[in-house]
């Protein structure tokens, strides 16, 4: 019996350890090491932030990525206009805000992780149908993945500020355009094409507003993760043996 305890303890280890795909393993109510994500409001009437991707020799991908502040002022309303994506073998793509800009030699590296003031983590994967438990940049977890090309998108998303200041703030940062292997395609700057954000008299509902982003590299967020599932896993092995 011992043997069996010690069994299924080790094969949920090596399951909770194996390398999920892109889009698998879901665990509902994963969320961030500071709470689930608050409900921006308050956001200025008018304020667009726009990333346009840029004509590279590497990529067909072109097109634009807005977000304007909701008329209400509670979250963003979404606009994505994408054509040329490659292959659909290699999709389906992902599209994420990034926590740093794009630098001057266009490296979408350097852009580092998703924009993430919850300290979520990229593992497990966002489940949609808790958008506030997810990364705050995860667009493509939050909304869908990018799945035909061309392609175009409208949505509200309620966890980003066109507010410059609170980590909920896209305007200073990059969107990164994958494939489903997590390769970076391409990438563009949010800069300010309509409107003032420098002020707001709005509010975050929820936990509260992180103040800062702080982003933390992927593989701790995803070795942590993977030791919750362990745990879990080794859990579930000792309740068989009791049982």
């Amino acid at each position: 019996m011992y043997l069996a305890v010690l069994a299924t303890a080790l094969t949920g280890l090596a399951v909770s350890n194996a390398a999920p795909p892109i889009n698998g393993y879901i665990v509902p109510g994963t969320t961030g090491k500071l709470g689930d994500a608050a409900i921006v409001e308050g956001n200025p009437v008018g304020v667009t932030y726009t990333a346009v991707l840029p004509d590279r020799p590497t990529t067909d991908i072109r097109g634009t990525i807005a977000g304007t502040s909701n008329a209400n002022g509670t979250g963003v309303n979404f606009n994505i206009n994408l054509s040329g994506l490659p292959d659909p073998s290699l999709g389906p793509f992902m599209y994420h805000i990034h926590d740093q800009p794009v630098p001057a030699n266009g490296n979408c590296t350097a852009t580092l992780a998703h924009q993430d003031p919850y300290l979520r983590g990229e593992m497990p994967p966002c489940d949609p149908t808790q958008p506030q438990t997810c990364q705050t940049g995860d667009l493509a977890g939050k909304h869908g993945n990018i799945t035909t090309s061309p392609f175009q998108a409208s949505y509200l998303d309620l966890y980003l500020s066109t507010v410059q200041g609170p980590a909920s703030f896209f305007g200073n940062r990059s969107i990164v355009i994958h494939t489903s292997n997590a390769t970076r395609l391409t990438c563009a700057n949010f800069t300010l094409t309509s409107g003032n954000s420098t002020s707001s008299n709005g509010t975050s509902n929820g936990n509260g507003t992180v103040t800062g982003s702080n982003p933390v590299p992927s593989a701790f967020m995803n070795g942590a993760a993977a030791a919750i599932v362990s745990a879990g896993a080794i859990v579930a092995g000792l309740a068989a043996f009791l049982l």
